[in-house]
């Protein structure tokens, strides 16, 4: 069996994690830009958000089930380059409709990412480190947010060009890194088609989906979905919420930005937080503590809101580094990539509806009562944190 690399693949995932959220969040700072140029409503808004959403709810289970035969490094190369055409066609878009054609495009090669790319860390990692390699992986999605999101500001507000730069910049740059991706995991040996064993080997098969705690792994999953989906409501209505409250429009993404720039931070907090305190009382205290912030976002002029953005997003995205880094305890080695892209699905069908759910209720009341029902979302996760604790600790028992 060839040795893995392990920092080599942690860092080939952790580039491919930049471009794809990169390329994800991106989508928030151009929501309100092309409501001005196609003349939208909330719920079309919401539409371009889910169109995205989901191409990932379809595709990110058959991706996790089809590396197990064909291994995740080349199935992870070609969403690459799907997501980089899918973005040059979009640059190109004339008509509301065609923009939900390139999104959806966009969202089937993003779908790859999530599930090969943690498969192949917790298959680099089986031992120790791997929380703190998930968390590192998750950060630097964060990076990608932070850094895709400010270019897209920059380019559109104070430099003055249109929508389409920054996009058909990005799609170029996707299609680069996606040969570079390659590269790297070629030479790291991971990703590759998984090994077969010879017929002298006694080797004990995992059959179904590896599930070692039936009832954890549902207590995890309907976790995630809840933590989505309050992540997705807030980061596509803070904008708007600033606007609101007085800000320009070209201006109301920064809303974006700041919050991501602290679920930067809270990727590697959260990490070392569930380490020191556990998996179940880390994602508790986080969500009690979005819960709260976003009610004070709410309240407080903009300036004030401005300065707690950062803070809300320590909480509001290092959840997930929790949440994920707790897969591997739920589920055999071998299946990690269906269960990641079972998570993940069920993320992109909640992000799905998040936009939907809550672009209707904008349109029907306003937006300072849709990001209350926002903050409301993520109270269910408290009570499913205890049931998580008590299965977790079955799991490590037996």
């Amino acid at each position: 069996m060839v040795k893995i690399k392990q920092k080599l693949a942690l860092r080939a995932c952790c580039a491919a994690h930049v471009l794809h959220d990169g390329l994800t969040d991106m989508l928030y700072a151009l929501l309100p830009l092309l409501r001005d140029a196609f003349g939208l409503n909330y719920l079309e808004v919401g539409m371009i958000r889910s169109a995205h959403r989901a191409a990932s709810a379809i595709f990110q289970i058959p991706a996790g089930v089809w590396s197990e035969r064909v291994g995740e490094r080349s199935l992870l190369v070609i969403g690459m380059a799907l997501a980089g055409v899918a973005f040059l066609s979009l640059g190109f878009a004339e008509g509301y409709w065609t923009v939900l054609l390139f999104i959806f495009l966009a969202g089937c090669g993003d779908s790859f990412h999530h599930p090969l790319s943690s498969a192949i860390i917790s298959h680099a990692y089986p031992d120790a480190g791997q929380r703190t390699a998930l968390g590192t992986y998750n950060a630097f999605g964060d990076v990608g947010k932070f850094l895709f999101l400010g270019l897209t500001i920059l380019m559109t507000a104070p430099l003055g060009f249109s929508w389409q730069a920054p996009v058909l910049g990005f799609g170029a740059a996707a299609l680069l890194l996606a040969v570079a991706t390659y590269l790297l995991l070629s030479r790291a040996a991971a990703g590759g088609p998984p090994e077969l064993p010879s017929k002298d080997d006694s080797v004990e098969t995992v059959t179904g989906w590896g599930l070692k705690h039936t009832r954890g792994f549902f207590a995890l999953s309907v976790i995630a979905t809840l933590d989505i989906t309050t992540r997705t409501g807030f980061l596509i209505f803070v904008a708007f919420l600033m606007i609101e409250k007085g800000v320009p429009t070209e201006w109301a993404a920064a809303a974006v930005l700041i919050t991501v720039f602290g679920g930067l931070c809270g990727k590697f907090v959260v990490g070392q937080i569930a380490e020191r305190i556990g998996v179940t009382r880390a994602i508790a205290l986080t969500e009690v503590a979005t819960a709260a912030l976003i009610g004070l976002v709410v309240v407080m002029p903009s300036y004030a809101a401005f300065f707690l953005l950062p803070v809300l997003g320590v909480f509001l995205n290092g959840t997930s580094t929790a949440i994920y880094g707790a897969v591997p305890d739920l589920v055999a080695g071998e299946k990690h990539s269906r269960a990641y892209g079972l998570i993940y699905t069920l993320n992109a069908v909640f992000g799905l509806i998040a936009p939907l759910l809550f672009g209707l209720i904008a349109d029907w009341t306003d937006v300072t009562t849709t990001l209350v029902a926002v903050a409301l979302t993520v109270v269910p996760t408290i009570p499913l944190c205890g049931m998580l604790a008590r299965d977790l600790d079955e799991v490590r028992a037996n």
